[in-house]
C-alpha cells in the first residue's frame, strides 16, 4: 500500500519504518525543516536504541521517503497522524488539505495525543465536503484512532511485537483496512481490541494514570515505611507476589518523569477537569510525585542539619529514566535547583543525558558534568543515585567510599543493599528502607 505518516515525533519515525520494513511504499510527511534535514540523513533525533540504523535502511531500500511537502492525490489516502500534542493546528490544516480533494477516500489513523473527541472532530472536517463521486458511489472519509502505546527505550519493539493495540473505529471498512496494514505486526494472536474512539483515546489516557497510580502508591507506602521501620523492598515484593497486583510499576523511588507520561496523566486529569467531574485521586498521584522529587533533597538536607552551603554533592543519573537521553519532567531537576538554591555544587555523571543537561542548565560554577562516575565522586560530601542505570548497579565500593570525603549514599531508586554497605562503612539512605 501506499501510505503517509505526518509528522516528526517518535511515534512518527517509528511508525514510518516499521511499515517500509514490510513493504508499504511510505512517506513521511515532515513540516520542519531541522527536523527534515537531520531525519533525510537517518539521524532520528530521538537517539532511540536501532531507530537511527532503522531509519537509514529503510530510506535506502527506496520504501521510505520523506518530504516538506505532501500533496493529496485522487487516489484513496491511507494518513498516520503522529504528530505532537501541541501540533493540533497543524493537524487541523493537514485535515482540511486532504477535504479539499472530494474524490479521493481518506482513512485517517489518529495516533497522536490529542484531547479525547479530537478523532471525532477530525473526521467532522473531513466529511466538510461533498462525499459523493457520483450518482452510484459515496467517498468514504473516516477517522480512526490507534493510540501510540509505545515506550521510549523499545518503541521499535512496542510497535513491531506489540502486547496489544488499541482501535478507535466505528467503520467496518476502517477496520479492515487498519487490520490489513498491521497484519504483519499481528500474527502470533490477534491483539487487537476494537472500541469507539473516543474510549481509544481516554483509555491510552487511563492506561498511564494507572501506572503513575501505582507508583505514586508505592512511593507513599514508602514514605510511610520509613516512620515504621519497615523495608519497602520486602513489601514490594510481598505486594507483586498477589496475583490480583501483579509486580509491574510498584519500584518506590524519587519520583517520575518523562515528556509523555507525565503529559499524559496531566491531560487525564484536565480531560476529567474539563467534564466537570474532575479527580482528587489523579490530583493526589501528581502532587506525591512532585513531592517525591525532593525526597533525596530532605534526606541530605536532614542528615547535614539543614547546612549545605558550600557543600560539593555527586549525583549519578539524569535522564528520566535508563536508556534514554531527555530529561523532560526528570527528576534531577528539582533536585539540583533545591541544592544550588542552599549554596551546594553538584558534580554529575550520566552516559546519556549529559547534552540535554547542559542545554538546560547551561554556564553554572556550581554544576560540573564529569565523564565518569569516578569523577563525580572526587570531593563530594555525598552520592546521589537518580537513575538506575544498568552502570551504576555494581560499582567498586571501596574506590567509592575512599574517593567520596563522607562515605555517604542516598539511593534514589533502591538499587542497593543497604545492610552489605553499612557493613562497608557506608551511611545509606533509601527510599522507605
Amino acid at each position: 500500500m501506499q501510505l503517509v505518516v505526518a509528522g516528526s515525533s517518535l511515534c512518527a519515525q517509528v511508525t514510518a519504518a516499521a511499515l517500509a520494513s514490510t513493504g508499504h511504499e511510505v512517506l513521511l510527511y515532515i513540516d520542519q525543516p531541522k527536523h527534515f534535514n537531520a531525519i533525510k540523513q537517518g539521524h532520528s533525533l530521538w537517539r532511540e536504541p536501532g531507530l537511527d540504523e532503522f531509519l537509514l535502511e529503510q530510506l535506502n531500500s527506496g520504501r521510505l521517503k520523506i518530504s516538506l511537502n505532501y500533496v493529496p492525490t485522487e487516489a484513496i489516502q491511507r494518513v498516520f497522524l503522529a504528530m505532537a500534542p501541541n501540533q493540533q493546528d497543524e493537524a487541523v490544516m493537514l485535515i482540511k488539505k486532504l477535504a479539499a480533494y472530494p474524490q479521493a477516500d481518506v482513512l485517517l489513523i489518529n495516533q497522536s495525543t490529542f484531547p479525547v473527541g479530537t478523532t471525532e472532530y477530525l473526521e467532522a472536517l473531513l466529511q466538510a465536503v461533498s462525499l459523493q463521486k457520483d450518482s452510484e458511489t459515496v467517498v468514504k472519509r473516516v477517522a480512526v484512532s490507534l493510540p501510540d502505546l509505545m515506550q521510549e527505550g523499545s518503541a521499535i519493539a512496542g510497535f513491531t511485537r506489540p502486547n496489544h493495540l488499541l482501535l478507535g473505529s466505528a467503520s467496518d471498512w476502517a477496520e479492515a483496512e487498519i487490520r490489513e496494514i498491521l497484519r504483519p505486526f499481528n500474527r502470533r494472536r490477534d491483539n487487537l481490541m476494537v472500541m469507539t474512539p473516543r474510549e481509544a483515546e481516554f483509555t491510552k489516557l487511563a492506561i498511564t494514570g494507572m501506572l503513575a497510580t501505582r507508583l505514586s502508591f508505592m512511593n507513599d507506602m514508602a514514605n510511610l515505611a520509613d516512620s515504621l521501620q519497615v523495608d519497602i523492598e520486602k513489601v514490594r515484593q510481598g505486594v507483586g507476589a498477589d496475583q490480583r497486583i501483579g509486580e509491574h510499576y510498584l519500584y518506590p523511588g524519587c519520583g517520575f518523569g518523562g515528556l509523555s507520561f507525565s503529559r499524559d496523566v496531566m491531560s487525564l486529569a484536565h480531560s476529567l477537569e474539563s467534564s466537570g467531574v474532575g479527580s482528587d485521586l489523579l490530583e493526589e498521584v501528581l502532587a506525591i510525585n512532585e513531592r517525591q522529587k525532593e525526597l533525596l533533597f530532605r534526606k541530605l538536607w536532614n542528615y547535614f542539619n539543614t547546612d549545605l552551603k558550600g557543600r560539593t554533592f555527586a549525583i549519578w543519573g539524569a535522564a528520566f529514566k535508563p536508556g534514554s537521553d531527555r530529561i523532560d519532567n526528570a527528576p534531577v531537576l528539582r533536585l539540583l535547583q533545591a541544592l544550588w538554591a542552599q549554596g551546594a555544587k553538584v558534580k554529575l555523571h550520566d552516559p546519556k543525558a549529559m547534552p540535554a543537561l547542559s542545554e538546560w542548565a547551561g554556564e553554572r560554577d556550581n554544576l560540573e558534568l564529569c565523564e565518569t562516575p569516578y569523577a563525580a565522586l572526587k570531593d563530594a560530601d555525598a552520592l546521589l543515585l537518580v537513575t538506575e542505570w544498568k552502570a551504576y548497579w555494581a560499582p567498586d565500593f571501596e574506590q567509592v567510599k575512599t574517593t567520596l570525603k563522607q562515605p555517604v549514599i542516598l539511593d534514589g531508586r533502591n538499587i542497593y543493599d543497604p545492610d552489605y554497605l553499612r557493613s562497608l562503612g557506608f551511611t545509606y539512605f533509601g527510599v522507605g528502607r
